[in-house]
């Protein structure tokens, strides 16, 4: 008979790059140490950018010890390699955040687009509770090619920045909130409901779709391309 990986083997994807853009990306939990070696050898041989989403100090260093070039930022959950720095987005994406509760989510979508060649701005805790902050931003959202807005609670940033800008906007519902937030339900449905039209909503806490979705969008084809720093390891 001829010989078939076991059932707790993995098999990863090392063509996904050529059909979709970017490796395939490790989702850490439910992975034993074994499996973890096993995809980290395979896909840093074949990649120089990766990334693996909600991972743990643990299984980190599980990784690390494969490839030492391997990064961590530990707010966001997320482990990657990132060498090729080369700039393949035509424009600025800018990750939005509520309030400093929903940083690690914003993060994980900030670094998702970094690893995946987008250049990158931040613009943390301007909330609609402090509105004028996100005011004072407005003209520097309008410059970015995508908007990514986080926000737990009510879930009302997202259509407050759509209502203000013409840029395409990626709303991520967090699980941040008092009882009535339903761990995050409630600013989804928000958001799947809003009145500013062509948002885009991802699943709660999904910072790595929203980047991912972001990159997507932002991608030039052109293969001459500046080079970008260092995504952020930083907590």
């Amino acid at each position: 008979m001829p010989n078939t990986p076991h059932h707790h083997e993995c098999v990863p994807d090392t063509d996904r790059e050529r059909r979709i853009g970017f490796a395939e990306v490790i989702f850490c939990p439910g992975k034993t140490d074994e499996q973890l070696r096993h995809i980290a050898t395979s896909l840093f041989a074949a990649h120089q950018n990766v990334l693996a989403t909600r991972c743990t100090p643990e299984q980190f260093a599980v990784m690390r010890a494969v490839d030492e070039r391997l990064q961590y930022n530990a707010a966001a959950r997320l482990a990657f390699l990132h060498e090729d720095r080369r700039v393949l987005g035509r424009g600025t994406i800018a990750i939005v955040s509520a309030g400093s509760t929903d940083v690690p989510v914003a993060e994980e979508a900030a670094i998702t687009a970094e690893v995946m060649g987008n250049a990158v701005k931040r613009y943390y805790d301007i909330g609609v509770a402090g509105i004028h902050r996100l005011m004072s931003r407005l003209p520097d959202l309008e410059d970015a090619e995508v908007v990514i807005a986080v926000a737990g609670m009510e879930g009302a940033l997202p259509s407050v920045v759509g209502g203000l800008i013409s840029r395409p906007v990626i709303a991520v519902p967090t699980s941040i909130g008092y009882g009535a937030n339903l761990q995050g339900i409630t600013a989804l449905l928000a958001m799947l409901s809003s009145c500013a039209p062509g948002i885009t909503v991802v699943n709660i806490d999904n910072g790595f779709g929203a980047g991912f979705a972001a990159s997507r969008m932002n991608r030039n084809r052109s293969s001459n391309s500046p080079t970008l720093p260092n995504a952020t390891t930083a907590p």
